[in-house]
C-alpha cells in the first residue's frame, strides 16, 4: 500500500532523505513494519518531488524498485532542497506499473501522495467522478485510484482551501468505499498537509525541520505516532493534528 515521506526545514540532500536512518524510505520499499495488510513490499516504482531555490517543483519518478536505480546514490544526493515529498509504490493488483502511476503527482506548485486503496475502484469513485470536467478527466495520469484522487482534489483545490480539500475528498471517497485506506500528503513547498484513514502515520519534529513518514525513519523516540482518522498541517516551525471530524 505505499509508503511515502514529506520534509520541510533547512536545505539538505534530496537524495538523503531517501536513504538515511536505518529505516530509510528505500529500507521501507523491500521491509515495510506496518502496511496493515495492504502487500509486503513497496517494489512496484518510486518518486521524490521538491521544491528548488526559485520555488520551481522538480520531480523525479522510476517504475522500477527504488534500489535498483543508481541515481539515488549518484545524483539525488547532490540536489538540495527545503521541501520535499517522496514515496515508493506497492501496486495494487489489476493496477499498471509504469512511470506516470508512480507518486509524487505534480501541478503547478502541489505535488501529491496516497498511501492506501479505495476498494471498489473504479466503481466506488464513480460518482466524484462524474464532477470532473471533461479536459481533466482525459489528462488522466494513469488508471489507478492514485492518479483519479489526485485529479479530484486538484479540482477542489480549485474552490477549497487545502485543508478543507484534503477533508472533503476523505469524506468523499468514504461514502461509497467506507473501509478505504486514505494517508494523502500534499505540499506546495512552504506547507504540508497529511491525513491518516486506517493506515500509519508519524511525525518528527526538531528545532530547524519536520518530517512526516509513513513510519519512523530511525529509531529516535522523538517520533510521534499519529492517531487514525487526524488531520496534520505542517510548515517547517509549526505543526498542527486535528481529527478529521473536527
Amino acid at each position: 500500500m505505499c509508503r511515502h515521506l514529506g520534509y520541510l526545514g533547512a536545505a539538505t540532500s534530496v537524495g538523503s532523505l531517501l536513504t538515511q536512518g536505518d529505516h530509510s524510505l528505500r529500507t521501507q520499499s523491500f521491509a515495510p513494519n506496518d502496511m496493515r495488510g495492504g502487500g509486503t513490499v513497496n517494489a512496484d516504482g518510486f518518486g521524490v518531488a521538491w521544491w528548488d531555490g526559485d520555488a520551481a517543483l522538480r520531480s523525479y519518478r522510476n517504475p522500477m524498485p527504488i534500489w535498483t536505480d543508481p541515481a539515488v546514490d549518484d545524483v539525488l544526493p547532490q540536489v538540495r532542497s527545503t521541501s520535499v515529498i517522496a514515496a515508493v509504490r506497492s501496486a495494487t493488483v489489476g493496477m499498471p506499473i509504469e512511470r506516470s502511476a508512480c507518486a509524487p503527482f505534480t501541478d503547478g506548485r502541489w505535488a501529491f501522495s496516497h498511501n492506501g486503496v479505495v476498494f471498489g475502484w473504479p466503481h466506488a469513485m464513480a460518482d466524484l467522478w462524474s464532477e470532473i470536467p471533461p479536459i481533466d478527466a482525459l489528462a488522466l495520469p494513469a488508471p489507478t485510484d492514485a492518479a483519479a484522487l489526485w485529479v479530484v482534489l486538484q479540482n477542489l483545490l480549485r474552490t477549497h482551501d487545502p485543508e478543507s480539500a484534503l477533508r472533503v475528498l476523505v469524506r468523499r471517497v468514504e461514502a461509497t468505499s467506507p473501509n478505504a485506506r486514505l494517508n494523502f500528503l500534499l505540499g506546495d513547498g512552504e506547507t504540508l498537509y497529511a491525513t491518516a484513514v486506517h493506515h500509519s502515520l508519524a511525525v518528527l519534529r526538531n528545532e530547524n525541520s519536520v518530517t512526516i513518514a509513513s513510519e519512523p525513519l530511525d529509531s529516535k523516540p522523538d517520533w510521534i505516532s499519529i492517531d487514525d482518522r487526524s488531520m496534520v498541517v505542517a510548515t517547517a516551525s509549526d505543526v498542527t493534528i486535528s481529527g478529521l471530524e473536527s
